[in-house]
């Protein structure tokens, strides 16, 4: 009996620390994991990003969900997706530097993406980030936290 006892504690305290150092996934990890990111996932992986927001960070992302993917003209979005430069640019448009949660975003009237554009923020009961609505709210990650938006931004430095 006094065996059992020893070995059940032993599972529990084993149990324990597991939990405490299991981390959250990072970034892209979340995305791939929540499902409704697919194809901000390929953009990233064929932008060659996937690593840069699997590091340390802490990152903000402004992620749009496939819904938002979906709004643009497929051969607008296969011509983008091609051009890996444009692309890369589109990207780091929705990331920025630091861990912004949704009440720090409220707080603000614009940040600055990594591709070096202004974001304005506007609260008017929806909150806007450079016109796009935020859907959904800290997805916390790892190495930063996402926020769904319900658009793909186009930073000022972008033709289409």
């Amino acid at each position: 009996m006094k065996k059992f006892v020893l070995i059940s504690l032993l599972l529990v305290v084993v149990l324990m620390f597991n939990g405490c150092f299991m981390t959250k996934p990072d970034i892209v990890e979340t995305a791939i994991n929540d499902g409704n990111f697919t194809t901000l996932v390929t953009a990233l992986t064929e932008a060659g990003l996937v690593e840069t927001l699997q590091g340390a960070g802490p990152y903000t992302v402004f992620a749009p969900d496939d819904d938002a993917f979906d709004k643009i003209d497929p051969t607008t979005l296969a011509a983008i997706i091609a051009d890996v430069p444009t692309l890369t640019k589109i990207l780091l448009f929705h990331v920025v530097s630091g861990k912004y949660l949704a009440a720090d975003v409220v707080a603000l009237t614009e940040l600055t993406s990594v591709e070096g554009s202004t974001l304005a923020i506007v609260v008017n009961g929806s909150v806007t980030i450079d016109q796009a609505t935020i859907t959904g709210t800290d997805i916390e990650c790892s190495n930063g936290v996402i926020h769904v938006i319900d658009t793909v931004m186009i930073p000022p430095t972008v033709t289409l």
